[in-house]
């Protein structure tokens, strides 16, 4: 486990109490108009399921004002299936669909990460057994890379595995029975995102050609199924 130096832990509070400074003389006299109509209710059109990496910042990558996205993050981006496991994730679902209403929900996973590192090296979780219990929900993704990913290197397995893990939580994320209902409805779509730290760019998962696209390219990625009840 990495030690914390009481020097530098100081020091980061320091620049978090300076940072909210900031905030409030700065930032929030400018947009106070804007907070002040989000001080009674909140409208969000997407939820954003991603990392709890610090490198993942969703309002930044999307530039999307608060307000604007439901936020759920966890480590490796998991969706746990329904009813496996009745905890934040799920509940937060449950909530952004039924009570927010929200059109899209993106489960976003991410370039380096080390949850996804965890799970192709197992013993590098020995002293955390939260944290190997909650990656179990990745396996899947593990056992499809594993059996047909002939991927030339570690960097290149890396990089399967985390898009692989997109498309296992996209699919975990369908039986939940509120997304199910309304992405059979026609009122929600679902998205699948990997975002590359180093370049800023997102490739997208499309379910059509089963490949993830770019997502600023020519043709617009699509992982929502066709609705099948939707109203005319």
């Amino acid at each position: 486990m990495r030690p914390v130096a009481k020097d530098n832990a100081q020091a980061a509070l320091q620049q978090l109490l300076q940072g909210f400074r900031r905030f409030r003389q700065e930032v929030y006299p400018q947009q106070q108009a804007l907070f002040k109509r989000l001080a009674s209710a909140q409208a969000p059109s997407a939820m954003f399921i991603t990392c709890a990496d610090s490198r993942i910042v969703p309002e930044l990558i999307t530039q999307s004002d608060p307000g604007t996205l439901f936020v759920t993050r966890n480590v490796g981006n998991v969706v746990p299936p329904y009813g496996q496991m009745n905890g934040g994730v799920s509940t937060a679902i449950e909530y952004a669909v039924l009570a927010l209403g929200v059109q899209h929900i993106i489960v976003c996973g991410h370039s380096d990460c080390g949850a996804m590192k965890a799970v192709l090296n197992p013993a590098s979780l020995d002293g955390m057994p939260t944290v190997r219990a909650w990656l179990r929900h990745a396996e899947v993704a593990r056992s499809v890379v594993a059996d047909n990913c002939n991927c030339g290197s570690a960097h290149e397995t890396l990089g399967v595995l985390t898009e692989e893990n997109v498309v296992a939580q996209l699919d975990h994320l369908r039986t939940h029975p509120s997304v199910a209902a309304r992405v059979a409805s026609g009122q929600l779509q679902i998205h699948g995102w990997v975002y590359d730290i180093d370049s800023g760019n997102i490739r997208a998962y499309d379910a059509a050609s089963g490949s993830f696209l770019p997502l600023d390219g020519d043709e617009q990625p699509c992982a929502t199924p066709q609705p099948r009840y939707a109203s005319a």
